[in-house]
């Protein structure tokens, strides 16, 4: 062929289009990324969906779910239908191009290039902000569902006689609707004005008419849809005063009208109203006069009168009206506040009695016997003694106790006891051998229970266990022991499969279990391990061999994480227990319903009045809150958590509560009736702490019911700070068996005291009757200290424990070496007209670091005592030093085996202290095998002794069954005298 150029041949360079082959590669790549990330969105859906069928809740994902899709796509559609349609209207009321200036002839480059793309850019625009709508009304699933599913609190306000529900239930949805009218009119205005000017309809530098009659019209009627929406804003603020919240007197979140907003703000955005009505009619009067002089002039005089009567105005009668008579002016506004946030918070029915905070009895001695009727005082603090706990009864490394034991009541003779309890979970830290299969397939749970008695404990400060060792034995019976599920459990496991599990070791070695229960989700489908190798960024589990028929993946394993899951609606108390229960062990977790529209509740910000010392130092006992500020509590759900199968259940607690009674229709038969709480479980209810926390808040300012004290501010009190440590942080309240002085006989409780506001002294002392299935339960006491006189309050006696020069001589010597001193509860309990402080002292160190009880303080009517046992101080503060203490019962087992002149009883004897030594030195050395043998030739040698003494005692006859006290198998006992 011949050079058509003009030019030199030479090599053609292709340049250009890729290959084939790699074309084809990058479109497989693109492929493949595609459907990895619609496969990592379906896993997360498919996982959660799998989740809540495994714990029979699916009927919480599915209508959580479709609520979430139906706001989205409705919502989502609206706003791009509104958006859209404008700026196709604005487009189509486009002038025609005649004379082009020379900001058209600019604009026209615009024109024509967005032009062959004119449909795309206007689906592509109207899409974005339907996405962004529809995902933002999708977060308000739980407000569309109390609105349609709200019931009547058969209450009304004070003011606009309305139902407290459409506070609670009604208005917010109207504000989320009016927010989005809002966002709408404005991105439609924007849209409009926007495509109006790119074709035309508005002009900025042009001669002649800025905008044309079409452009002014249409943007008139979409500014007139923006000022009529402005007139509903108004009228609902009318009803929004009664929820709105103030700064007055020096109380934060002060909700409900004030003069000014009954006799100023009210009347001011009622007038608003109706000129925003007037300014919206003339802006869409546009449409025919086809000017905007009368609208902008409305507009202004609109703005003008929101300064004058909405801002102006209402600082006016604060200032001339208000202030100088302030008191009368506020009163009967303060009493409606102070009705309705005493209701709101369940303390309405509080009752204050006047308490001298001095004795009455002048013979102290008289007391001493009183005292153990008045109190079980527990000297096991259930936050001190967890490392004691672990030290004791871990058994192995593998295990731990949580930080923060719990106080609990089991009946032991008869007699309801209160027990510190703790069980003995899994603790990956302590694995010897980390790796994946050892992590997740074969330490896969804890073990048991281990409980102590919480009023005494043993020769060597240690608690009185009566349940332990492993696997637990003791007062708690037979019950299924294994624990999958726990407040420390929060890694996932495998179980069920080809792999065995460790279950717990003995003196023959390891043994092993396969999980039996149908808790999890089924790995057996290849769909779900690949969907579960995605939601966890574990690849193993789509091939591991570990994995097989019968495999089940266990996760959100912790008590709370689950009923939070599975009822999203409710708050969670920061304290899940645990407690045996019909066989079994059951976390119970206490939930509330809480709402933040009650008219004239004042509100209060749970993630601070549910703090204290022990939330300081523990994130895990912090509540865990859908909604951090509200105006409305109530403990309406009492749930359960089976730490074997992970089985969840909900009860109805409170059946008048018409939150949850809202919330139940909207997710039905997800609550079992109050009337299915079986009376073992009954027996373990408690009242809440976090509850009772938000409560004690309240009631710094609400315990008094006259609107001229509250105002003055003469009886404002606080919750005094934990004196027992440096945290600054309040004083958490503490659960004992105790009775007030109207009550006969010793109820468990819950107890806390006031200080007055910035002053150490003692205001008030606090309990609620924490017993649950008892017709006193949930009644608040409060005594009520004099103005006139002074009581020490539990700063003050702290520092006269510590300033006092024998006891500080103590304390010091306590101190020696590398030991430490932990002061455990500051205990108050009232007593003949005055008041009684105990507080248990630990010492940690030497060779055994965890804390045992050496000292207790004690102190009553200005007498102070520091001594080893709470028996002995009490003798001492009340002049009972002298008393015989009644001889023990024969068969009491507390009592060691008496020395004698017997040989054999002396040999055993000998044994015996040659076993305790040992098993001091073994544990010591963390030789567990040792230690465990040293028990029980502890056990036996003493056992020989109380056998040989009793035989001796009757002539032969055999006595002595049962084991000291204390001193379980597993747990160091007491050293024999000899």
């Amino acid at each position: 062929m011949p050079d058509r150029g003009g030019g030199p041949t030479g090599p053609r360079i292709r340049v250009g289009r890729p290959s084939r082959r790699v074309r084809t590669l990058l479109m497989t790549l693109g492929v493949l990324a595609v459907l990895g990330m619609v496969f990592t969105m379906f896993a997360g859906f498919w996982t959660d969906w799998l989740w809540y069928r495994s714990v029979n809740y699916s009927s919480v994902f599915t209508t959580t779910l479709w609520t979430k899709i139906g706001l989205f796509f409705v919502f989502g559609l609206l706003m791009a239908v509104a958006v859209g349609f404008n700026i196709w209207l604005a487009h189509r009321l486009r002038p025609p191009l005649s004379a082009m200036s020379m900001e058209q002839q600019n604009l026209d480059r615009y024109r024509m290039g967005i032009a062959p793309y004119k449909k795309w850019l206007l689906l592509g625009i109207t899409a974005l902000v339907g996405l962004i709508s529809g995902a933002s009304a999708s977060s308000q699933w739980r407000t569309w569902l109390m609105w349609v599913n709200g019931v009547p609190f058969g209450q009304k306000d004070p003011q606009f006689k309305l139902d407290v529900s459409f506070y609670a239930f009604d208005l917010p949805w109207y504000r989320f609707l009016l927010g989005f009218g809002f966002a709408a009119a404005i991105l439609s205005v924007i849209a409009a004005a926007l495509t109006h000017y790119l074709y035309g309809g508005l002009r900025v530098t042009s001669p002649g008419a800025r905008a044309t009659a079409a452009a002014t019209g249409h943007l008139s009627v979409l500014i007139g849809v923006f000022v009529a929406l402005k007139a509903v804003a108004y009228w609902l603020d009318r009803y929004g005063l009664a929820v709105k919240s103030s700064d007055f007197r020096a109380t934060d979140n002060w909700t409900g009208l004030r003069y000014v907003d009954a006799n100023a703000y009210l009347p001011a955005k009622t007038i608003l109203f109706c000129i925003a009505v007037i300014c919206a009619l003339l802006f869409f009067a546009t449409i025919w006069r086809r000017t905007w002089q009368l609208p902008v002039i409305g507009f202004g005089l609109m703005v003008l009168s929101a300064i004058l009567i909405g801002g102006l105005y209402p600082a006016i009668v604060q200032k001339f009206q208000v202030q100088p008579n302030e008191q009368a002016k506020e009163a009967p506004y303060v009493a409606k506040n102070l009705e309705a946030t005493r209701k709101a918070y369940g303390i309405d029915g509080t009752k204050v009695t006047d308490y001298t905070g001095t004795s009455k009895t002048e013979d102290k001695t008289k007391l001493r016997d009183d005292v153990d009727s008045t109190a079980s005082i527990r000297i096991m603090d259930p936050n001190i003694v967890s490392p004691t706990f672990q030290q004791l009864q871990q058994i192995r490394n593998y295990y731990a106790f949580p930080n923060n034991l719990d106080v609990d009541r089991y009946a032991k003779d008869g007699k309801d006891q209160d027990t510190v309890i703790g069980l003995r979970e899994i603790n990956l830290a302590g694995i010897p051998k980390k790796n994946w299969i050892n992590n997740h397939f074969r330490y896969t749970h804890g073990y048991g229970v281990v409980a102590a008695e919480g009023t005494s404990a043993d020769a060597q400060g240690r608690p009185n266990f009566t349940e332990s060792d492993l696997p637990s034995e003791g007062d708690l019976g037979t019950y299924e022991q294994r624990v999958y599920y726990g407040e420390k459990t929060t890694t996932y496991s495998i179980v069920g499969g080809p792999q065995k599990e460790i279950d717990y070791s003995d003196d023959n070695g390891e043994k092993t279990t396969s999980y039996k229960g149908k808790s999890g989700v089924d790995l057996s489908n290849p769909v779900n391990r690949a969907a579960y190798a995605v939601a966890f960024g574990e690849p193993q589990i789509l091939y591991s061999g570990a994995i097989g028929d019968g495999s089940r993946v266990l996760y959100n394993r912790t008590p709370k994480e689950r009923v939070e899951a599975v009822a999203p609606w409710l708050t969670i108390d920061g304290d899940a227990y645990p407690a045996v229960v019909n066989g079994k062990i059951q976390w119970i977790v206490d939930a509330y319903t809480t709402t933040n529209g009650y008219p004239y509740s004042s509100r209060t910000t749970l993630g601070d009045t549910t703090a204290d010392s022990l939330t300081a130092t523990n994130d895990s006992r912090a509540v865990v809150a859908q909604q951090n500020q509200v105006n409305y509590i109530r403990n309406s759900v009492k749930a359960t958590v089976d730490a074997y199968t992970g089985e969840v259940k909900l009860y109805q607690w409170d059946t008048k509560d018409p939150v949850l009674k809202t919330w139940m229709k909207a997710f039905p038969d997800t609550v079992e009736p109050k009337s299915d709480i079986s009376k073992d479980l009954m027996d373990h209810l408690r009242y809440p702490q976090d509850l009772f926390k938000v409560q004690r808040e309240l009631l710094t300012r609400y315990h008094v019911k006259d609107a001229t004290t509250f105002l003055s501010g003469s009886e404002v009190w606080q919750v005094p700070d934990d004196p027992t440590n440096r945290s600054g942080s309040a004083v958490p309240p503490y659960y004992l068996s105790m009775k007030m002085p109207d009550q006969q006989a010793q109820a468990f409780s819950l107890t806390t005291t006031f200080t007055p506001n910035g002053r150490d002294n003692l205001s008030a002392f606090m309990a609620v009757d924490a017993e649950a299935g008892t017709s006193d339960y949930g009644k608040i006491r409060i005594l009520k200290l004099p103005t006139n006189t002074t009581v020490n309050g539990p700063k003050q006696v702290q520092s006269q424990f510590n300033s006092q020069e024998d006891i500080a001589e103590s304390i010091r010597l306590l101190r020696g070496g590398d030991s430490e001193v932990e002061y455990g509860n500051l205990l108050t309990v009232p007593l003949d007209g005055g008041l009684l402080y105990v507080e248990p002292v630990y010492v940690r160190g030497g060779g055994l670091k965890y804390p045992l009880l050496r000292k207790v303080l004690v102190t009553y009517g200005g007498q102070t005592a520091f001594e080893n046992t709470l028996d002995e101080a009490l003798n001492k503060v009340f002049g009972a030093e002298g008393a015989t203490p009644e001889p023990p019962d024969e068969g009491d087992s507390t009592t060691p085996p008496p020395t004698s002149d017997n040989p054999t009883v002396q040999q055993a004897l000998e044994d015996a202290q040659k076993a305790f030594d040992a098993g001091q030195e073994a544990l010591k050395d963390n030789d567990w095998e040792a230690y465990g043998r040293a028990q029980k030739d502890l056990e036996d040698a003493l056992q020989r002794a109380e056998d040989a003494q009793a035989a001796s005692r009757t002539g032969g006859a055999g006595g002595g069954e049962s084991k000291p006290s204390g001193s379980p198998s597993g747990s160091p006992s007491p050293k024999p005298s000899s």
